[in-house]
């Protein structure tokens, strides 16, 4: 049997592209507004304002560093244009120097230039020099051409939410069903929201790879459940929310065995941190926040080349609906659902539709080839509905804190 394959960006990585972007990338918070205003004029340019490091514990620096590092990675981006203070004044922290991510954009084998504010004669003369550096490096990107990669090259990953009866039922299965034949194939999956596996989760423990895997995800669940009650909630009683409640959903495990449905069911072959790159192929669990703004940023930095939301959203047309956006600075954002009344009410928002499993007119099996074959369409070029609405919000890195 031939196997399939799709046209995107191979990387110097062995990990596929979907788009071709130009990552502009300030070191310091202070070059945020270069950053800004560089991308507004220029074209096929992403950009990240980054959080003020000041302040923060190492371990939250750690995970802001790891997120651009990460973002350089990701196989959207073709090239990175770094924006810095001279080494000497730019940051009091080793592990947010200049020098450290000019070290990791050299070792993705992308592209890239650094522009100092030092050497610039301040804004108004970085601006000059990075536009300039920007569209060399938008020239030199756009000679990049897709070509064919297998699905071993493939990297997804999905968060659910609003969820309800369909989620468990339709909507979290077909993407299960779709990230068992990639992952099967040699390519890459991501799952998280650590407090949505709460209740279910020594069935995801008992698909550890190893007996390791396994603590460590047992150990992620009990973490946060206690550090929920430390704060005087149970999350076991504030969980379901009182929109899953008034969905059908009545107890926290059985919202929990509704979520980690999007994982299929292939082994997980380790437990990554917030914005952790894996170190091979497979099915991996990140430990980490469940916010909107939040997550698809750590699934990026991780190296997803497109991330999926699979929504409910209510039963009743009176049932408010989430706003739809796309945070997640380089990767395609891809709405699906399995709830037809949802998908109806606004497919404006909806890349993807698998209610017809709810009616017995199709199954999870077809349900997950179809929602396949629409990844590799915006893999190949396709856009979703959410990468024609220009999200412009500061997205939020997820740290614990406190900040001094």
């Amino acid at each position: 049997m031939k196997e399939e394959t799709f046209l995107g960006y191979m990387r110097p990585d062995g990990k596929a592209g979907a788009r071709n972007f130009v990552l502009i990338l300030p070191v310091v918070r202070s070059l945020n507004f270069i950053a800004t205003n560089v991308a507004r004029m220029t074209r096929m340019t992403k950009h990240f304002e980054i959080p003020a490091e000041t302040g923060r514990p190492a371990r939250d620096r750690e995970t802001i560093a790891r997120t651009m590092a990460g973002l350089m990675a990701n196989p959207n981006v073709g090239a990175i244009l770094l924006l810095a203070i001279k080494p000497s004044t730019s940051s009091a922290y080793k592990n947010m120097s200049p020098e450290r991510f000019e070290a990791d954009a050299k070792k993705t084998g992308k592209p890239y230039r650094i522009v100092y504010l030092t050497e610039s004669g301040g804004s108004y003369g970085m601006i000059g020099a990075a536009l300039k550096a920007a569209r060399s490096l938008i020239l030199e990107a756009s000679d990049f051409r897709r070509t064919p990669c297998p699905l071993s090259s493939l990297t997804l990953a999905v968060k659910c939410g609003t969820s309800d009866a369909t989620s468990g039922i339709a909507g979290n299965p077909t993407v299960g069903a779709m990230f068992d034949t990639v992952v099967k194939a040699g390519g890459t999956a991501f799952f998280s929201e650590t407090t949505e596996i709460i209740g279910a989760e020594n069935l995801v423990a008992d698909r550890a790879a190893t007996p390791e895997v396994g603590e460590r995800i047992l150990a992620a669940a009990k973490r946060w459940e206690e550090k929920a009650l430390s704060t005087g909630e149970d999350i076991r009683k504030i969980n379901p929310i009182p929109a899953n409640i008034a969905a059908g959903i009545s107890t926290l495990e059985e919202k929990s065995l509704g979520a980690i449905a999007k994982s299929g069911h292939m082994p997980i072959q380790g437990v990554l941190d917030y914005a952790e790159r894996p170190a091979g192929p497979g099915l991996y669990f990140i430990d980490s926040w469940m916010s909107s703004l939040s997550l698809p940023l750590c699934f990026t930095a991780s190296g997803a080349a497109i991330v999926l939301y699979q929504m409910g959203g209510g039963a009743l047309p009176k049932d408010p609906m989430m706003p739809a956006i796309n945070p997640t600075v380089v990767s395609p954002f891809m709405y699906v659902t399995g709830n037809r009344v949802a998908y109806s009410r606004s497919p404006d928002n909806f890349d993807f539709n698998s209610s017809a499993i709810m009616d017995g007119t199709s199954s999870i099996e077809e349900e997950g080839a179809k929602l396949l074959r629409h990844v590799l369409d915006v893999m190949e070029g396709s856009y979703t509905k959410m990468e024609t609405l220009d999200y412009a919000e500061q997205l939020e890195v997820f740290m614990e804190g406190p900040v001094l």
